[in-house]
């Protein structure tokens, strides 16, 4: 028998039956799904310094527990310096057991260590079921050596549903545990 991350485990046997009875569905098939979790960094200075742009790659890799892939500009703009095919950001995609164990790593270890944290904002839903999620500060994931790190940049975090409604996907998203600052849902 093959691993399955406990966050897994829960939305098979808790979170599926919650969300039939919630929005009344007919068959399993119906209820949302986590489908994918990007991650997504730009780095401004790459431009300058072609440390930073290998630094954000080898940071996204160390955080999300899978290879990251440097983003390549399309078009070359003469006012930032850039030329086209330059390295100018990182990126990764989670599916499957990665996913599970990254979700479960941010909610439970990263998101607690942000300064003053009171909840995520629920409004940053795009019409379709999918969240993105902004994070200012790559050190609150202690996978990150602070002493290591030479800028503090952020990183973007999209979380993608097979859910029809932004309200299927944010009944999805806090039974699976993200802290949104307006809880409605008994979880």
């Amino acid at each position: 028998m093959s691993y399955i991350p406990n966050l897994q485990k829960k939305y098979k046997e808790e979170i599926v039956a919650k969300l039939m009875e919630e929005f009344k569905y007919s068959s399993v098939m119906e209820v949302p799904k986590l489908k994918k979790i990007t991650l997504n960094r730009g780095v401004g200075g790459a431009t300058q310094d072609k440390k930073i742009a290998a630094n954000a790659v080898e940071e996204l890799t160390l955080i999300s527990g899978q290879k990251s892939v440097p983003t390549k500009a399309k078009t070359s703009i003469s006012n930032f310096k850039l030329r086209e095919g330059m390295v100018i950001g990182a990126k990764v995609t989670l599916r499957g057991t990665k996913m599970y164990e990254f979700l479960d790593r941010l909610v439970s270890v990263a998101l607690p260590r942000v300064r003053d944290f009171r909840g995520i904002k629920d409004k940053a839903f795009d019409g379709r079921g999918n969240y993105s999620l902004g994070i200012t500060e790559q050190i609150i994931f202690p996978e990150i050596d602070i002493d290591k790190v030479s800028k503090i940049t952020g990183l973007d975090i999209s979380f993608v549903t097979s859910a029809k409604t932004d309200a299927e996907a944010l009944a999805l998203l806090k039974y699976l545990g993200l802290p949104f600052k307006n809880q409605n849902i008994a979880v």
